[in-house]
């Protein structure tokens, strides 16, 4: 998990359907790097890092009692 550059944010929100110039990616870029850095120490270290897809299905799965 590293923080992401105005380089990488462009093509990310293009994807989303939201067209950023230059100085919004970098102003995007800017204000959740923080969390990117504060989250380092434990990144890979929390299941839905491992295992994206099994969060949904975990959400979905109705708990029988």
């Amino acid at each position: 998990m590293t923080r992401p550059t105005p380089k990488e944010i462009r093509p990310m929100a293009q994807i989303a359907g939201v067209a950023v110039d230059d100085e919004i990616a970098t102003r995007i870029s800017n204000s959740i790097g923080p969390a990117f850095e504060g989250f380092a120490v434990i990144a890979g270290t929390l299941p839905f890092d491992l295992e994206p897809s099994s969060y949904v299905l975990a959400q979905t799965q109705k708990v029988s009692k």
